[in-house]
């Protein structure tokens, strides 16, 4: 008993000697002391263990660290502060499962400190398993029930449980015990957002935002919330103060990018590509971008220069190939660009890529090819599309499906008798089906000095939106009609200034079936109704690459895009049979024929006088800027003739949709 009692001494005196040696900082020498004392395998080894992980984590050796805390817990698994320790290194080495292990349900109700119930929780949620998360974060707050972590992350974990009013009534409580914690207000938002109350969640971030003038985090989440709603305008003015408030970002300069794109704001668009590059000179997606707005504007001058500056930056060749295969495809040199294609990685752009591929492809000749990856493309468009695109063309159909219904002799002597006294000239409006050349006629519209042209513009539609829909029409009083024209003409001067004496013409396709507002608002308007073979224009719609609103979704189709045709022109000759309108066609087929003498009785109908600087579209195009429709590439080029007939090399694809096309391919007088 002697030798064994004087065994333990000596052990205990080692760690002692030990403890010394750390406290003074001599971790080597506390290490190897504490190591002989384990070496003689006398004493209570779990102290030994204990010390030399501390000595181990200190010395930066975290596995012999991690092996001796595993080896204390393991002689002491009840004892918190070994356990505590070995599940904290764990963590600093990512080894989570370990760490949750150690940190169990068991050893949890054990620990009066409650530090294991907060590891644990913060782990299990780590690893998704959110129901022992909330099962021991309610543990710690049954205990401590001002805790205001423990309220926040109960939130979080019960909205990965799917239980969101639970997580909105745990994160109110975490935001009652600290109104100042921002991400407390990030997550409540979530969770009424996921709710469906959306109201709510918006107000909750507008409020958050104000109350942190600093935090560039809540207007971010608010440019997202923006963004699920399709409310992009305000997105961007949330992302704009987000960028104010981090002006370092260069993840928030990128979206900026992407953003002023989508609004076709395209010097705000480069400035944020360029201000992207400047703070991170790798960011692969700015130079795109900046490449794609240059494309947009006819600026492929500057493609060399931004490779070169991306080189000059370190950014592979391969990604690069995509711009330029847009300079090559602009000198129309479509077999090198085909090849320039290939080296473009699976990552990079793959829509844009894709369809750049299927464009070569059909200016090469190969129709076949050229049709399966443009099915391709369209594909890589709406699978997996979180804005659900096929199924937002789908309710614009039904939609029109049901204003042609509506569309009777008896709705229209319903409508109340209204007088416009107003001096302002009604504007004239260009529609036609998407694809029949109303971005070649806009530009030569443009060429006259008399004339201002809006291109794709939303000011009848938010006139159309306050009113509330065609419904609303026939209840319309002088006073209404007057207060939305009023709207209109305002809605066109933050876009498009128009001086007296000149002729706005506002050009939109798809106003085609706005024919009933466009009458009840503006019954002297001119229109001008932009015609195409109709198997050419769907064929070309499918082969474009639109922004999908819910009317260019019906184009990643070939069947949505001929019923949304057949639909819209129903809607527009049952509209014109019941509202008699001004309206001038012309043909497209005939208009690439002699540009002259279609265009001069259409100056002529729009009582302009004729002006010569009018053919010159070319130079036109050039000094517009930012051409906004799938034609920006072809608008520049002398006027063409490939593009007539082009559905004949596609006969056997477009089967399927003749039967839908045919009675409009008659009624226009094509041949079929």
């Amino acid at each position: 008993m002697t030798d064994q009692s004087s065994s333990i001494l000596d052990s205990n005196d080692l760690l002692n000697q030990a403890l010394q040696a750390a406290q003074q900082g001599q971790f080597a020498q506390a290490r190897t002391i504490a190591e002989t004392a384990l070496q003689g395998e006398t004493g209570d080894a779990a102290p030994l263990h204990g010390f030399l992980g501390m000595v181990c984590a200190r010395s930066g050796d975290l596995p012999a660290a991690t092996d001796h805390l595993a080896q204390a817990h393991a002689l002491l698994p009840q004892d918190i502060t070994i356990a505590c320790n070995l599940i904290s290194l764990l963590m600093d080495q990512e080894r989570d499962a370990e760490a949750l292990a150690v940190s169990s349900a068991e050893l949890m109700q054990k620990d009066e400190s409650l530090r294991v119930g907060r590891f644990r929780g913060f782990l299990a949620q780590k690893q998704d398993d959110f129901a022992s998360a909330a099962d021991a974060y309610e543990f710690v707050i049954a205990r401590q029930p001002d805790d205001f972590e423990c309220w926040n992350n109960l939130g979080n974990a019960r909205t990965g449980l799917g239980d969101h009013e639970g997580a909105v009534a745990a994160l109110r409580r975490a935001i009652e015990l600290d109104p100042g914690a921002a991400p407390s207000r990030l997550n409540l938002a979530s969770a009424l957002e996921a709710l469906e109350q959306t109201e709510e969640a918006e107000a909750e971030l507008i409020k958050a935002v104000d109350e942190f003038p600093e935090d560039p985090r809540l207007p971010y989440q608010l440019y997202i919330f923006y963004k699920t709603q399709l409310r992009q305008e305000e997105a961007v003015a949330a992302l704009i103060t987000a960028a104010d408030r981090d002006p370092s970002s260069a993840d928030i300069q990128l979206k900026l990018g992407i953003e002023y794109g989508v609004l076709r704001r395209t010097e705000d668009a480069e400035r944020a590509y360029k201000r992207t590059i400047e703070l991170d000179p790798k960011e692969l997606d700015a130079y795109l971008g900046l490449a794609i707005q240059y494309e947009h504007t006819n600026q492929e001058e500057e493609f060399g220069p931004l490779i070169a500056r991306a080189h000059q930056n370190g950014i592979a060749p391969e990604p690069l190939s995509y711009i330029e295969a847009l300079g090559l495809r602009r000198e129309k040199k479509f077999e090198e660009a085909l090849t320039k294609l290939d080296a473009v990685p699976a990552d990079v752009e793959p829509i844009r890529t894709t369809h750049m591929r299927a464009t070569l492809l059909d200016r090469l000749d190969k129709p076949d090819e050229a049709f399966a990856v443009y099915t391709e493309a369209n594909r890589l468009a709406y699978e997996d599309n979180p804005t659900e695109p096929l199924n937002r063309a789908r309710e614009l159909r039904e939609q029109l499906a049901g204003e042609i219904a509506m569309l009777t002799p008896q709705w229209r002597d319903s409508w109340r008798q209204a007088t416009i006294a107003d001096d302002r000239i009604d504007p004239v409006f260009l529609v036609g089906f998407p694809r029949s050349g109303t971005t070649l006629l806009d530009t030569i519209l443009m060429g006259h000095p008399g004339t201002v042209v809006m291109e794709e513009q939303p000011p009848l539609n938010h006139v159309e939106e306050a009113l509330g829909g065609l419904a609303a029409l026939p209840d319309m009083d002088s006073e209404a009609i007057m207060k939305a024209r009023d709207h209109y003409f305002a809605e066109v001067f933050k876009i498009q200034p128009v001086t007296p004496g000149q002729l706005l013409v506002d050009k939109s396709p798809l106003f085609l079936y706005r024919l009933p507002l466009i009458q009840r608002l503006f019954p002297k308007s001119k229109i001008i109704l932009a015609l195409r073979h109709p198997c050419d224009v769907v064929l070309s719609c499918f082969m474009a690459n639109f922004r999908l609103n819910s009317a260019m979704a019906n184009f990643l189709r070939l069947s949505d895009a001929a019923e949304l045709y057949d639909l819209v022109f129903r809607h527009w000759n049952t509209s014109l049979a019941l509202f008699p309108s001004h309206v001038h066609p012309i043909v497209y087929e005939q208009l690439v024929e002699d540009v002259a003498g279609e265009v001069r009785p259409l100056f002529k109908f729009l009582e302009l006088e004729w002006d010569e600087a009018v053919l010159d579209h070319s130079r036109t195009a050039r000094s517009r800027g930012l051409i906004t429709t799938a034609s920006y590439s072809q608008v520049t080029e002398p006027i063409y003739q490939r593009a007539s007939g082009r559905w004949i090399r596609y006969r056997e694809k477009l089967h399927p949709i003749l039967p839908t096309l045919t009675p409009w391919i008659e009624h226009y007088g094509y041949d079929s």
